[in-house]
């Protein structure tokens, strides 16, 4: 019995030599992989200058190739408005009368005329004419406005989304340096065996997290990159307004700003022209002609003038203007109809961004007031509580990943409230800060 107690003995000492080289070689290994993640995975400045969100805007308003083509579609729509108002050519005419078919040379026997012609279209007709090309010129710069400021809305997106990046990765590389600071703690504890195998195991877990953040930050930033088509920083504000206006106000003014509400706006008032000048078919056009007549030498007067007009008779064509008339007539409804089919989709899309806006908004006050500030007196207090040997680490690494997440949905909100504010300028069709203050634009504006 005594010999067997001791090989039972000897061979429970073997086991616990066993276990403690094994803990030994995992700390020589566990410990150099995490400064190799924590020296590895900080953020890589980006070199040159940082581009505030106006500078961005306005890059973006001036070599925008779709705000290229929208002016150049102004340009065309404006040049033609002289034309259309315009009057026909006149014409000139030569007519012999007369002419000996037995001299057909002797001009000298013919009656020789010489004419000039101008067609003259009925009353008022002209003026519709240009007041429909001038339709078209207002069409054209509600289309142009709406490419900038579609523009301009991607623009911001992208710009948070690129600040956010930029942010995480500030907020990445500050808890690396904490992380460096717990380590070294947790390397000086484990030594003298205060800490277990597995914190150090779960602090390894944790750092090759933050890793995998830096990834994720590193492909948002260089998406929001690629969006805004430079290789530069941004720098700027999260702002945060402290209210929001009405949906009755945010409303009323679309009706005034949004290009595509007074694209459809025009295009009814355009319909409506077209329509009387389509009603205006059943008054006939005239033609006026005067001209010199030279008479032959026989003749008693040689030298004489003529003066000639005719008129169209629309009234003997009545079917086809009468078809003319009742396609405007449906063409002024299906005008009308969109226009208010359209008022009320941007209604709709009024009030589920101002939910969203409004919403973000209290997500991104509840992270800056409470959350954030609660979770770093809490990584504080297990701080200072570790260091004084009242927690244990794992206790520390949580608190520590919790600051992580809770600083990560932060800065998520803000950009996320930034994002809803564009999508809300979008629907309204002008920023929300100047609603109020803005006054539909006037027709030399829109051009400049």
């Amino acid at each position: 019995m005594k010999s067997l107690a001791v090989v039972l003995y000897l061979s429970a000492l073997s086991c616990s030599a066993h276990q403690l080289a094994a803990q030994a070689r995992t700390s020589a290994d566990v410990l150099p992989n995490l400064d190799a993640l924590l020296g590895q995975e900080t953020s890589t400045e980006v070199s040159g200058p940082a581009l505030t969100l106006d500078e961005m805007e306005r890059m973006a308003l001036l070599r925008n190739p779709e705000i290229a083509v929208a002016v150049r579609q102004l340009a065309i729509a404006d040049a033609k408005v002289p034309a259309a108002g315009a009057l026909e050519d006149p014409q000139a005419m030569y007519r012999g009368w007369g002419v000996p078919l037995s001299q057909p040379w002797n001009y000298n026997q013919a009656q020789n005329m010489f004419m000039v012609t101008q067609s003259l279209p009925g009353p008022g007709k002209r003026g519709l004419r240009s007041a429909v090309a001038n339709s078209d010129v207002t069409e054209a710069q509600d289309v142009l406005a709406s490419v900038r400021l579609r523009v301009r809305v991607e623009v911001r997106k992208a710009f948070y989304i690129l600040l956010e990046a930029q942010d995480e990765l500030r907020i990445h590389d500050e808890h690396i340096a904490i992380a460096q600071q717990a380590i070294q703690a947790a390397r000086i504890r484990y030594t003298v065996g205060h800490v277990p195998q597995q914190d150090l195991l779960k602090a390894q877990l944790e750092l090759t997290r933050l890793a995998e953040h830096m990834i994720r930050f590193d492909r948002d930033a260089e998406i929001a990159r690629a969006r805004l088509n430079t290789p530069l920083r941004v720098q700027g504000n999260y702002g945060i307004t402290s209210s929001l206006p009405s949906g009755a106000m945010l409303e009323q003014e679309a009706q005034q700003v949004r290009p595509d509400l007074l694209e459809a706006a025009t295009a009814a008032a355009k319909s409506r022209q077209q329509q009387a000048l389509t009603k205006k078919a059943y008054l006939p056009d005239f033609i006026v002609s005067a001209g010199y007549m030279l008479m032959p030498p026989t003749s008693k007067m040689r030298n004489t003038y003529m003066v000639e007009g005719s008129m169209s008779l629309p009234w003997l064509d009545h079917r086809r203007h009468d078809a003319e008339i009742a396609t405007a007539s449906a063409t002024v409804t299906e005008q009308d109809a969109e226009l208010t089919a359209l008022r009320n989709k941007a209604f709709g899309q009024i009030e589920e961004s101002l939910a969203e806006a409004e919403a973000a908004q209290k997500f991104a006050a509840l992270y800056q007031k409470s959350l954030r500030p609660q979770a770093e007196a809490t990584l504080h207090a297990a701080v200072i509580a570790y260091e004084n040997n009242q927690t244990d680490f794992l206790n520390l690494l949580d608190s520590q990943m919790q600051v992580i997440d809770i600083d990560l949905a932060s800065l998520q909100a803000l950009a996320d409230f930034n994002t809803r504010m564009a999508d809300l300028e979008m629907a309204v069709g002008a920023p929300i800060d100047l609603i109020g203050t803005t006054a539909a634009p006037s027709a030399q504006e829109k051009k400049q």
